[in-house]
């Protein structure tokens, strides 16, 4: 990491949630990792499982929401922040929408399936009951570069 660059109060949760993609890369999975904080306290930590799990709803945002929601015993995710790797897809912003969470950090942009900043902007939608406050490009290099590497990787080995 280039040193010369400001760092944002959000590059200690960020660093959270690329270790959780880093473990989704080490057990064969898209490497996404996501946290969610509340008052400095880690709620949920995941990283993808789609292949894993064989589950396409395995995205480590829903995953993420599904621990903290049941770690606060509470469907409404108030006064916490979500960090994911990867610029949230629709069903992951709906889900970021629906459990009301205030505040979405994320790195890269997801130029092909991003709904937060990029093809959609379904979290800051007037037309929703909840809108969300969007950090957008904490540590996206390093997030896009983990991102790229891999998909280089996979098809080095022949892999989709």
């Amino acid at each position: 990491m280039d040193s010369t660059l400001p760092h944002t109060p959000y590059d200690t949760i960020m660093q959270a949630a690329l270790e959780q993609a880093r473990l989704a890369w080490q057990a064969g999975d898209v490497p996404i990792g996501a946290v969610i904080v509340r008052d400095g306290q880690v709620l949920a930590a995941a990283h993808n499982r789609r292949i894993i799990d064989a589950d396409p709803t395995a995205h480590a945002e829903m995953l993420a929401i599904r621990q903290a929601a049941s770690a606060l015993g509470d469907w409404r995710l108030t006064d916490c922040t979500l960090a994911v790797t990867l610029e949230p897809c629709c069903m992951c912003a709906g889900a970021i929408v629906l459990a009301r969470v205030p505040r979405l950090v994320y790195g890269a942009v997801d130029p092909k399936a991003g709904a937060i900043d990029t093809l959609y902007r379904l979290c800051s939608d007037p037309r929703v009951n909840h809108q969300v406050e969007v950090v957008a490009g904490v540590l996206a290099a390093e997030c896009g570069q983990l991102l790229s590497d891999f998909f280089k990787q996979q098809r080095a080995m022949g892999k989709k």
